[in-house]
């Protein structure tokens, strides 16, 4: 089977002047995480997809897709864990104890405050996670990159020919990352900020996929303004 889990676990600290996590910020006529749920719900590959929220928006976050997304009994929403991989885990767990996990068993895992993922972007994260087991979303980058080690001075500038910038969806094979996320030693899942770490941690292969520029991360109130923006865009 495979499974889409949305990742809604933030509280949207950085968006300032609201107490409304970022994905239920109001983009165009609906939530944000409305608009993302739908890029997956709408793709006949993906079996279940699995929204994972704060425990205290569940019944929310139930709401909304019931207000906004007829024929909804392929969405599940439980409750995130502290950290990104802890919600992923959450998913894992989920999915074995009600669907069981095989050798094929893919997991797709977005940010739910991504909503301009594209149908070609979680058509070629499926490919690439049946084919490698793991993959990226990814585009090149296009400002040099600097890096500081103080937060003061620079210590290098590595070629950007060599380097890109994460988006999400991140897939994989589930049952090659369960296994590695139990592998990790404490020190290993204190210094883990995304699932694709814990296989390069591992000397494990991620495949690339590409982005789009568009795919972006609402994480600021400029990033929402932009949103609005591309949503007109795509409707004109």
């Amino acid at each position: 089977m495979i499974f889409a889990a949305i990742l809604a676990g933030g509280i949207g600290s950085r968006m300032g002047g609201t107490d409304t996590p970022k994905q239920f910020l109001t983009l165009g006529n609906k939530p944000v995480i409305i608009h993302t749920i739908e890029k997956f719900v709408i793709n006949s590959n993906i079996d279940k997809t699995i929204v994972l929220t704060p425990k205290n928006f569940i019944n929310h976050t139930i709401h909304l897709i019931d207000e906004y997304i007829p024929n909804s009994e392929d969405i599940i929403v439980i409750e995130g864990g502290k950290t990104r991989n802890d919600t992923i885990m959450n998913s894992i767990n989920h999915i074995e104890e009600n669907f069981g996990i095989d050798d094929e068993s893919i997991i797709i895992t977005h940010d739910s405050v991504r909503p301009f993922v594209t149908h070609r972007i979680i058509e070629d994260n499926i490919d690439a996670a049946k084919k490698y087991g793991a993959c990226d979303t990814v585009i090149p980058a296009t400002d040099t990159i600097v890096e500081s080690i103080n937060g003061e001075t620079i210590e290098s500038i590595p070629v950007r020919d060599y380097y890109y910038q994460g988006q999400t969806p991140q897939s994989f094979n589930i049952k090659k990352l369960f296994n590695l996320i139990n592998s990790l030693t404490q020190e290993e899942s204190n210094i883990l900020t995304d699932a694709c770490k814990i296989f390069t941690l591992k000397d494990e292969d991620v495949h690339l996929v590409n982005g789009e520029v568009t795919n972006i991360k609402i994480t600021y109130p400029y990033d929402l303004k932009l949103a609005n923006t591309i949503l007109d865009d795509i409707h004109d």
